[in-house]
Parts: C-alpha cells; structure tokens; sequence
C-alpha cells in the first residue's frame, strides 16, 4: 500500500525569495487565489511580467465593457462558405489578427474573466506600502498539498512573520493567520484594493478608477466590512472580517484593515455574486475543512509512486504528477469547462476552449476522480438549445458545440474557431467514462440525449462524395493542427478516427438502451474516407500530404499519431503508425508545439509498445514540456499557466501504469527493463 501522506508531501513546493515562476495557489475548483512569497498578493507587478501572475478569479466573475454601439452576434454578418457538396453554411468568420475591427473586437474580449480583487500585506507606518520585494529576508514558504494550506514565514523590517493562507473547499473564501509583532506596531495591516476589468493578463486595469464603485459599510465594531462592486453591469459582494482590529477607508477601492495591539490576526474574506448575509466562518473553521477536503481527495482518488525506480528521472516526473493533481483540482474540476489558464490569470479573455477541455478533464476519470469531471457536464446540458440552435443554423441535424466560449456558450467572430470540428465527439468520449465509472441505468438516461444530439450532428456534417462512394469531412474544417487553409482543407486523419469512434460509443450506447443501432451512423462508419497516407505515413490531412516534406506543415500539433494513442486506434495500421511517430521526432519544430502534445505523442508510443519512447516524451526536454516550481506547464511569457499539459500528463500516466482496453500486464507502457519500479492504486484502463 502506497503511503499516501509521504508520497504528497515529499513534492511540497518550496519557495525562499519572489520568484515569479514560482507563486502559488489556493482553491476550490470554482474559486481561486495566487499569492506571491508574502502570503498574500502584495506585489504583484514582480509576478506579472512573464510570470505566474497573482490573480483572483471564479467561475461566476465576469465582466463586459459598455456597448454603446449594440454589437452582438445577432447583428455580425456572417460569411458564407461552401461545403465539399456546394451547400452554403454561414460562419462568424473574421481575420481578427489581420484586420482591426471594432464588432469583432468587441465581441472577442467580451464578457471576460474578472480579477475579483487584490488581497495584500502593507508595511511601514505610512498610508501605503513603503517596502520593496528586496526588504524581505529568510523567506521559508511552502505549500502543503496534503491540506491545501500555504506556510509563509520571513523577516520584514527587523521582525519575524508568519503566514497561513487556505482556502474554503466549498464558498469562495481565504482564510488568513498571520503571527508578527509588526501588527501590534501598526506596521503591518492587510488591504483589500479593487481594479477595473480587463480580458487580459493578470485581468485588472488601474486606471479608470472612476469607471466602477466600491462601496464598503463598515461595521459598527470596525471589525467587519461589506463591499458592493460595481462595474458597468457587473455587481459582486465581498465579506471581510478580523479577529481584532479595524477597517478603514483609504480611497473609494482601497480598504484597509489595521491590527489592535496583538501580535495576531485571523481574516477571513469572501467573494459571492451574490449579497453576502451570513456570518463568516472562523480561519480554523476554514482550515479544518480545506485539510479534510483535501485529505479525502488524496486517499479517495487514485496514486501513482515512482520514487523507487533506479531512472533519475524518475522523481522528476512523480513531481510533475502530484502538482498536476493538486493544479487541476483547483483550477479544472468546477461547473464550467476551465480556461486553458485555469483560475490563475486570464488567457483569451478568460473564455474556455471546448477542445481543450478533455485535456484538462479526462484524467478525473481515470485517477477514480470521476465526479470531478462530472460537475462541468451539466453546463454542457445547459446550453444544448443554443448548441442547437448553432446546428439548426447552418442546416446541421443534432448539436453543434461551439469553440472557445464564455459562461454564456457562443462563438465570437473569428478565421479559424468556428471552424474546428474535433471538440464535437468530446462529451461522448466523457459520457462514456462516466458510463464506465457508473454502468447504471441512470448514467445512460441522464446524458443519452447530449450523445445521441451530438452524434447527429457529426453523422449531418460528413458529405457524401458520390464520385469516390465515401463520406468526407470538409470543407469547411479547421483541424487540430491549426495551420490549414479551413476553406479548401479536407478529411484530418484525427478527425476521421474521432468522428468514427464517437459514432461507435454512440450506436453502443443505443444497444445498451436497448435501442436499435441507427443505420444511417453505420453507412457513415462504413464509408468514412480512410486515413490520408503519403509516403507510407499518415499525414494531417487528405488536402496536404505534405505534412512530412514541407517544413512549413511540420509544426504545431502533430494530431496525426492521436489516432492511436488519445483513441483507440480503430483501422489504423501499428507498423504505420509507427513509422509515422518516428518521422514526428525526426521532423517536427519544437518550438511550434504546446504542452499536451508530449503527454499524446507518449500515448501513441505506450500504445505501440515504445516504452522507453513514451518516458522520453513525457520528460523532453523542449521549451512547451517545461513545468515550474509550481507545477505549472510554462509555454511563454503570454502563457506561463497552461493546464491541458497538466491534464494531458495525467492521462498519460493513468494509460501507461494501468493499461487500456486490451493491453496485457502490469504498468503497459513503462519499461520493464528494471529501471522503472511503478506503485499505482485505484486507477482505470484507458477505453
């Protein structure tokens, strides 16, 4: 049996000085904060430049700017393009990067992701903080991942510090113990200070302080606040309250709350869309439910130890898995799809991408965390009428699921988003995890209609090629490797194989329904194009075989070999397949690549039986496999928070310890050459 604690904790991170690479989180999977070596947020600009920003975000804060000019997708032309057979389908089609326009833009940053506040320490006795980052001496922080609660302890201004920070596992709260002779002199307090909305970066904007409200009524004792937010149509609640001090106003969107004469301060701050009335909960209170939380996700869920193997790399990577679990829980396991920088800072204005959300998700499944991946489903089932409607639209059958999205669920303008046809099979692919977890009656009735709905749209969008006697896909489509010209690009080898095994979950779910399998999804399985091969490899596409011979082709995701390794492999040929990943680590530009596709390469390897390949991929060493103290996916300066190659590990990982559907023996895709000594417990085969 796997000590669980030992394996946890012996991956804590630790933090000794500001590094920007290395802030870290607490939070709930709807709610989190990032704090920097302080234990709060009090210098975010060190974080904000190319590093982990310290963001406060949720999954109900969103913003919009004023539109007084009325732009909404309704009233945006949209473009026709044919399809392979002629029929014209309209798409919210816009070269945004090209060419400026004031309706796309709009649209595209709007609603976007709202940093909900800062939460900080100032120190010195004047109004504001008179200390720098290079004041701080002997910081010993870490995280425990065991309760969820950050330990921070150094020396500012003479005195010793000491910090808890935690999150409440269900409320959108921190909880603060902070320890220093600095509270009785006055010469620390914690501030609250509010910014204006922004769909980018850190999501704050400090100059337009006059473009929103923050209005605080404090209580009579001084020890409690209530904040009403309000920025254009956005309203939100903050709750405050110290064990033994006062709050005190110093501008409209700065609040301070100042220590009485003892050493030691307890602050509890809510965040709510919603007017707070009850009262707050004490930090112990918050502590020991953050602590129990978190102890049952550990034992409840899955493990995988790796410290006993001889391959030095093999701690490493054990890091690299517990981090991950720890980040994804916080940052993806919510009600909504997470954003590929999940609650940290916001990344295409804080929307989500739909064909992301199986790399951030899948694994819950795998790792015996399947409730996890569960909860961001019912959004799915939310906006299936608008889905629909999307369909219906452009002379579709069933649901068409949009691309990269808002709460609200619909595509802004975009060249190559409303394009994209591989996030479609996704919530098949989910529902049958689930069906796998649960194989009950209730599992099948509760999502049958988000299957079969999405399978009609995929059987309605392949085209009969009457000339070849065989079903297409495309034109128009964007395929994952998004380098194509959508408009002429046709049958992606990964789409093919995507289409085709969503088409087959689907027609086994109507068996187990006791429903006959629908004929027309079986003549599309039958005729669906085969994979596009050139040269004995398969390529990304039929309309660009040259995948392989034209450097320009070579880089992004090489989805290709996802048809076996991410699926099943269904009609593809190993020894081909084989060839084609070797031609991938030949060829391909790294520095044109992104996070997931080291974990997808390594599952094509395990699948092909090159273990000792999936091993290598996992742990490349390329600028996209780069993961920072935190445990965070760094691709660049942009995007230093990337959680599809967290997810996408994960998944990895669950596939080569435990195997999948027909793979023989113990850990199928580690080595088994005595370098690898793998423990793993409460995991699931891959399908």
């Amino acid at each position: 049996m796997i000590d669980r604690p030992r394996l946890v904790r012996r991956h804590n991170p630790h933090v000794h000085g500001f590094d920007k690479y290395a802030s870290l989180s607490v939070g709930n999977g709807n709610f989190a904060m990032t704090v920097d070596a302080t234990g709060l947020q009090s210098f975010p600009d060190v974080y904000s430049d190319g590093g982990v920003p310290l963001g406060t975000f949720s999954n109900w804060g969103w913003h919009s700017f004023p539109n007084p000019d009325g732009y909404t997708m309704d009233n945006f032309s949209l473009t026709p393009l044919r399809t392979f057979n002629g029929r014209a389908v309209d798409y919210p089609y816009f070269p945004w990067l090209q060419v400026h326009d004031p309706h796309t833009e709009y649209l595209r940053n709007n609603p976007h992701r709202l940093h909900l506040g800062l939460l900080q320490f100032e120190f010195g006795s004047s109004a504001v903080s008179s200390l720098s980052p290079e004041d701080f001496k002997n910081i010993n922080q870490s995280l425990d991942l065991w309760t969820g609660e950050i330990h921070t302890e150094y020396v500012a201004l003479g005195q010793s510090v000491s910090v808890q920070t935690v999150c409440h596992p269900l409320l959108d709260i921190i909880a603060v113990r902070v320890e220093s002779p600095l509270l009785g002199s006055k010469d620390m307090r914690i501030s609250l200070r509010f910014p204006y909305g922004s769909p980018r970066g850190m999501g704050v904007d400090w100059s337009k302080p006059e473009q929103h409200q923050t209005r605080g009524t404090i209580s009579s004792d001084g020890r409690g606040i209530k904040i009403r937010r309000m920025l254009d149509d956005t309203e939100y609640a903050v709750l405050a309250e110290g064990s033994s001090g006062r709050f005190r106003r110093q501008d409209e969107h700065h609040y301070q709350f100042v220590a009485n004469d003892s050493s030691i301060l307890e602050f509890v701050c809510q965040f709510s869309s919603l007017p707070v009335e009850a009262r707050l909960p004490s930090f112990t209170a918050v502590a020991q439910l953050s602590e129990e939380e978190w102890r049952l996700f550990w034992m409840k869920g899955a493990a995988v130890e790796l410290a006993q193997s001889k391959d030095s790399r093999a701690i490493e990577l054990e890091r690299r898995i517990i981090l991950s679990q720890y980040l994804t829980k916080v940052n993806s396991s919510g009600e909504l799809p997470p954003q590929e920088s999940g609650l940290v800072h916001n990344s295409w204005a804080g929307k989500f991408h739909l064909e992301m959300h199986w790399w951030h998700s899948a694994h819950f499944a795998l790792w015996g965390r399947t409730q996890l991946l569960e909860k961001s489903l019912k959004w799915y089932l939310d906006i299936l009428p608008k889905a629909r409607h999307l369909a219906e639209s452009q002379g579709y059958e069933g649901i068409r699921w949009p691309k990269c999205v808002s709460r609200e669920g619909v595509n802004a303008p975009c060249y190559i988003e409303p394009f994209l046809i591989w996030q479609q099979p996704h919530p098949i692919y989910y529902a049958e995890l689930i069906y796998r977890d649960n194989p009950t009656s209730e599992t099948l009735q509760r999502y049958r209609e988000l299957v079969f709905e999405t399978a009609e749209f995929m059987a309605s969008f392949a085209e009969w090629d009457a000339a070849n006697e065989r079903y297409v896909l495309g034109p128009p489509v964007a395929p994952a490797q998004e380098i194509y010209d959508h408009t002429t690009t046709m049958n992606p080898t990964f789409e093919l194989a995507y289409f085709a095994y969503g088409l087959q979950l689907a027609q086994r779910w109507r068996e187990r329904l006791c429903m006959a399998r629908n004929s027309a999804w079986d003549c599309i399985l039958t005729h669906l194009s085969s994979y596009p091969i050139q040269d004995g490899l398969y390529v990304a596409t039929e309309t660009n075989p040259e995948t392989f011979t034209d450097e320009k082709l070579a880089k992004d995701h090489p989805t290709m070999v996802a048809a076996l390794g991410m699926l099943p492999g269904n009609d593809v040929d190993p020894e081909r397949m084989r060839r084609t990943l070797y031609k991938v680590l030949d060829v391909w530009n790294w520095d044109h690549t992104w996070g997931w596709d080291y974990p997808m390469l390594a599952m094509t390897a395990a699948r092909l039986g090159e273990t000792d390949l999936a091993i290598d991929m996992l742990l490349i060493d390329k600028g996209k496999n780069r993961y920072l103290p935190n445990g965070h996916n760094f691709q660049h300066g942009g995007l230093p928070v990337y959680l599809p190659g967290n997810g996408g590990l994960l998944t990895a990982v669950a596939m080569m310890a435990k195997g999948w559907d027909g793979s023989s023996g113990d850990t199928p895709g580690f080595p088994s050459n005595g370098t690898w000594t793998v423990h793993h417990e409460g995991l699931s085969p891959m399908p």
